[in-house]
């Protein structure tokens, strides 16, 4: 049995704590604007932040202010790849960039002839699903790279049944560098826990920051370690907070 394929250690007190949203605290489903944290969870993490002197965070794809709203407000959240932040107690700040309007249109073009597949706009970020139209992912991988050549500022990430078009420093391994120089967070060990190809990034953050990461699901991944699916991440969590 390789590393990977192992259960994760328990949370040493001096470790920080980076969780995905989507697969990973959650179940994916075709809508996500349907997809809340399960009953009870809102507890668990929060004392796990508590436990941790604060250093928890969710760090996610999804729009911050969407995101804000699925999960408590006492913690730290990351949106948008990281692009935007919200410290605990904080609303959202709604003052953000937006994707260029050359580049929404040409994506809307790009996309139209293709039923089940719809665009979402996260403030910079864009994100293309096609869940409801699986078949189509290798397709549209074409076209939207064809697109985004005209773009140099941004680039095509691929995630599960979504492609999304992302500016340079959307990047959650970028984010979690960053917010291991915070005080909350600064001297600890970075553990992120995440399901996604968008994860990938921060797994190699943590290994580099001196900390271990976790790979929600199936999939190659340069995670240290992988729990089957978000409830094993609850059965998880729940046990490390006692």
């Amino acid at each position: 049995m390789s590393k990977t394929d192992m259960a994760p250690p328990a949370l040493g007190p001096d470790v920080a704590l980076f969780l995905d949203f989507d697969g990973t605290l959650t179940p994916l489903q075709d809508d996500p604007d349907a997809v809340f944290l399960p009953d009870g969870m809102d507890r668990v993490i929060l004392g796990l932040a508590d436990k941790l002197e604060g250093a928890l965070a969710v760090l996610s794809g999804r729009d911050l202010t969407d995101l804000s709203r699925r999960v408590p407000e006492g913690l730290w959240r990351f949106g948008n790849h990281g692009l935007r932040s919200a410290e605990p107690g904080m609303a959202p700040d709604e003052n953000i960039p937006e994707a260029p309007a050359s580049l929404v249109s040409a994506i809307r073009d790009a996309i139209s002839p293709h039923d089940g597949v719809r665009l979402e706009i996260k403030g910079p970020v864009l994100a293309i699903h096609y869940r409801a139209a699986p078949d189509k992912g290798d397709m549209l991988t074409d076209e939207l790279t064809g697109v985004l050549s005209g773009f140099q500022d941004y680039s095509l990430q691929s995630g599960k049944m979504v492609l999304e078009a992302k500016p340079n420093g959307a990047n959650k391994g970028i984010c979690l560098e960053r917010v291991m120089s915070l005080d909350n967070f600064k001297g600890r060990v970075p553990v992120m826990i995440g399901d996604d190809r968008t994860d990938e990034d921060a797994f190699a953050m943590a290994g580099k920051q001196g900390g271990w990461s976790v790979k929600v699901g199936e999939g190659e991944t340069c995670a240290d370690y992988r729990l089957p699916d978000h409830q094993d991440v609850i059965a998880y969590l729940k046990r490390e907070l006692g």
